[in-house]
């Protein structure tokens, strides 16, 4: 089974790395206009493969991913200090605007996992492109919110005691500042989180939510900070999206895709709960949200709905 990474920078090659510790896929071929860096992090990886799976993992060109079953979208540019949300749009939509149409045209089979950010807007634009060739929506898959519900899930996990594979909680909306943590609808091991802090004299009052979201919401500037730049996260986000479409496991994550209404809201892309499996998206699943989560979601969406316009799209 083969598996294109198109863009080698931190995301893209972190997501490649990610595969390959998880012995996901038998072939990955890493796309990068910068061919020498693509050769210099397969090599590097190949290197990791004696200590687990079996697999082979090379530098390419797009003709390389002909008969690719996933191929992600990491190709892009990082903000300028300085830099505005829209410039940096429009700079890594003229990428996009080269890069889909020759993954497509190589792969037209492939599902597709738009990884470059802001990746709600350019996810939206990546679909635009692929409905040109005919390829359905539910085939074109941005990470979205999945790496902040794992933020959400992990804190929340650490604060009640517990481990953050049984918490279930979301986030909604845009990958970005207007997010919705979906507390309403969080629960652990099917009980309200309200009950497990009582149950682990943990307290959990408006302060500690406040906390939390602060937590979530912030935690790509606090690690950019430290860093420079985030990529860990959305990296096992990715090996695990791609697992779910190789595998068809019908797993749920909180993913990008083009929605037809969010309240007074049409033609939008933004995060909700999903199926994904072989096909791409295979559902959404409806969460039950209380009336403000309703409305903050509705505001996510307005504000991305505006990045999409200001694209020209």
């Amino acid at each position: 089974m083969k598996i294109g990474v198109i863009g080698t920078g931190m995301v893209g090659a972190t997501s490649a790395y990610a595969l390959i510790m998880r012995g996901i896929g038998r072939e990955i071929v890493l796309v990068d206009k910068n061919r020498e860096r693509a050769e210099a992090e397969a090599a590097d990886i190949l290197h990791a493969v004696p200590f687990v799976k079996p697999m082979l993992i090379r530098a390419g060109e797009y003709e390389d991913l002909q008969a690719a079953r996933v191929i992600v979208l990491a190709a892009g540019v990082n903000q300028k200090p300085g830099e505005s949300r829209t410039a940096l749009l429009r700079r890594n939509a003229e990428i996009f605007a080269d890069v889909v149409p020759r993954a497509i045209r190589h792969a037209p089979e492939a599902i597709f996992i738009v990884a470059t950010n802001p990746v709600d807007i350019l996810t939206y634009q990546a679909a635009a492109v692929a409905a040109q060739s005919g390829i359905a929506r539910h085939r074109v898959i941005g990470t979205g919110t999945a790496l902040d519900t794992a933020r959400f899930r992990s804190i929340l996990g650490r604060r009640l005691q517990v481990d953050s594979n049984h918490v279930h909680a979301n986030v909604l909306g845009e990958h970005g500042d207007s997010e919705v943590l979906a507390w309403s609808s969080a629960s652990i091991a099917g009980l309200p989180l309200e009950t497990i802090a009582q149950l682990q004299q943990v307290e959990l009052g408006l302060e500690q939510r406040e906390q939390v979201d602060d937590a979530v919401r912030n935690a790509a500037y606090h690690i950019i900070e430290g860093k420079g730049s985030t990529y860990y996260g959305v990296g096992g986000a990715i090996s695990s999206m791609v697992d779910a479409i190789i595998h068809n496991r019908r797993a749920i994550f909180t993913v990008s895709s083009l929605t037809a209404q969010v309240g007074p809201i049409h033609d939008v892309t933004l995060s909700l709960p999903r199926i994904v499996g072989g096909g791409g998206i295979l559902g959404t699943l409806k969460t039950p949200l209380n009336e403000p989560e309703q409305q903050l979601l509705q505001q996510s969406a307005a504000k991305i709905r505006e990045g999409i316009e200001a694209l020209g799209a």
